[in-house]
This record gives C-alpha cells, structure tokens and sequence, in this order.
C-alpha cells in the first residue's frame, strides 16, 4: 500500500493548503479508487477539509478559534496549567482536540473526490514557525 511524508512549514497560526501535494501523491501511486488517509503526526495543530476559493474563509476561522480558545495568559484562561510552553501551547492543544488530526477522503477515477471549492489544509494552532510532518496512506 502506498505511502509518504510530506513536510509543511508554517510561519505561524493559520491554514496551509496541500491540496496539490495530495492529489500528487494520489496520481503517482496509480490507484484508481480508494481511500486517502491523512494524518498529521503533531498535537498542537490539526486537519481540516475547508473552502479554497474566497481567502476570507481562512481568516474568519483562524478568528473563531482565537475567539473561541485565546492564550493562556488572557484571563479567561486562567483554568489552564499547562503553560511551560508558552501561551499558545495549550490553547494549540484544545484547538487540535476539537479538530482533526486524521481524515479520509475518497479517491475515485484516480482523484480525490472533494466538492468544487473543497482544499484539504494544515491548521497550525502555534505562533511560532513550525515544521510539520503528514502522513499520506492510500489503501485499496
């Protein structure tokens, strides 16, 4: 069964599309239908299959969840002990808890069978630049 690792670098919190990677990855391993598993292997960002066409989309989610979970050091956090890693550090962890950090996707015809304005995207949840690892699986 075919497989790779694919590696994102990030330059902070927000979403990083690998559409084209996947689909690349899909064409090259010569399978007309299956299933794409993608997993990330980190726990302070996530996976999420989102609009690609209108750049809004990515900053009105990177937003809500800084609305929904800020930093640790914001006062409404002040539940949170796991701060060692900086202020980001837990709130990446509730974020990436409320996500995915694995999805599959139907390979059909030799493509992914994703809807028109469908990306499949990195959410990295930490401030700082980060180097991140996938994990590509396509089973039969």
């Amino acid at each position: 069964m075919p497989q790779t690792a694919i590696q994102i670098s990030t330059r902070g919190q927000g979403l990083y599309e690998f559409t084209d990677e996947a689909e690349r990855f899909v064409r090259q391993a010569g399978r007309d239908e299956g299933l794409l598993t993608v997993f990330v292997r980190h726990t302070s960002c996530s996976l999420i299959i989102q609009e690609n066409a209108d750049p809004d989309v990515k900053r009105d989610l990177k937003a809500f969840f800084s609305r929904l979970v800020p930093p640790s050091d914001d006062p409404s956090m002040g539940w949170v002990s796991h701060t060692m890693e900086g202020p980001d550090d837990m709130p990446a962890h509730i974020k990436a808890a409320l996500t995915a950090v694995s999805i599959g996707i139907p390979v059909s015809g030799g493509r992914l069978v994703l809807g028109t304005w469908q990306g499949v995207y990195l959410f990295e949840h930490r401030d700082s630049p980060h180097r991140r690892e996938i994990v590509l699986h396509l089973s039969s």
